[in-house]
């Protein structure tokens, strides 16, 4: 079974947290492309912040194996 999980910065996904939502704070570029280096292969959707997004934009396109959601 696939599982959710949301990266960005702690203030934007917070929400998501407190819903139950397994959530990766990462603030700085680097972070961010450690959280999603990071992700087990059971992940099948990712909620990003806008931030997180644009710094994965290359390994989001074209990407089958994984789903993706921006928060605007």
């Amino acid at each position: 079974m696939k599982t959710v999980v949301g990266i960005g910065e702690e203030g934007v996904m917070t929400g998501f947290a407190v819903t139950g939502v397994p959530v990766i704070t990462a603030e700085t570029e680097s972070e961010i492309i450690a959280a999603w280096d990071g992700l087990d292969d059971d992940v099948g959707l990712v909620i990003l912040s806008a931030r997180a997004s644009e710094v994965l934009r290359a390994d989001l396109e074209g990407r089958a194996d994984r789903l993706s959601a921006v928060m605007p």
